[in-house]
């Protein structure tokens, strides 16, 4: 088992949401890329800092009403 220390580490994460966010969203959402997706979904992919970071980007989801679907961390950043 890990000590969580790994995730307070900068990463680039891939959070998939229901529903279409036009690419104007990118700057809300500091930077990332904005990819619509099948089915009424759109896949925002970028770095985040860390936990705090990504807390704060998933209140912006929440605030949004976006259903959120998945997040994945695809890679860590040094």
């Amino acid at each position: 088992m890990t000590d969580g220390r790994e995730f307070d580490r900068r990463g680039i994460y891939q959070i998939r949401v229901k529903g279409n966010l036009d690419e104007k969203w990118s700057t809300w959402f500091d930077g990332f890329t904005i990819t619509p997706q099948a089915n009424d979904e759109t896949l925002l992919t970028g770095p985040v800092a860390d936990q705090a970071a990504l807390h704060g980007l998933l209140a912006r989801i929440r605030d949004l009403g976006l259903p959120l679907l998945s997040i994945k961390r695809v890679e860590r950043s040094e």
